[in-house]
């Protein structure tokens, strides 16, 4: 299963989305300076994800959220409770 996912830094409050297939290991990595781009906003948070079963379909859900602001501004809006 592919998942993307939205993880909230608990220094600055940004928001960083990503697709895996392994959801555990990959917020360890973000939590452990392994990833070069959110490294230096660690700790993260993972505040939601969805599964597909297709890696193409996951791929454009994460393109979505990134590049077409009205999508992302959506989920915020459903996440309102659980976004700090």
């Amino acid at each position: 299963m592919h998942l993307v996912y939205l993880l909230q830094a608990l220094k600055d409050k940004s928001l960083y989305i990503g697709c895996t297939q392994d959801l555990k290991k990959r917020v360890f990595e973000h939590n452990n300076a392994r990833s070069y781009h959110t490294k230096k906003y660690a700790p993260w948070r993972l505040v939601y994800f969805e599964g597909y079963y297709s890696k193409m379909d996951a791929y454009n859900r994460e393109r979505a959220l990134k590049f077409h602001a009205q999508g992302l501004r959506r989920l915020k809006e459903r996440l309102k409770g659980s976004l700090v």
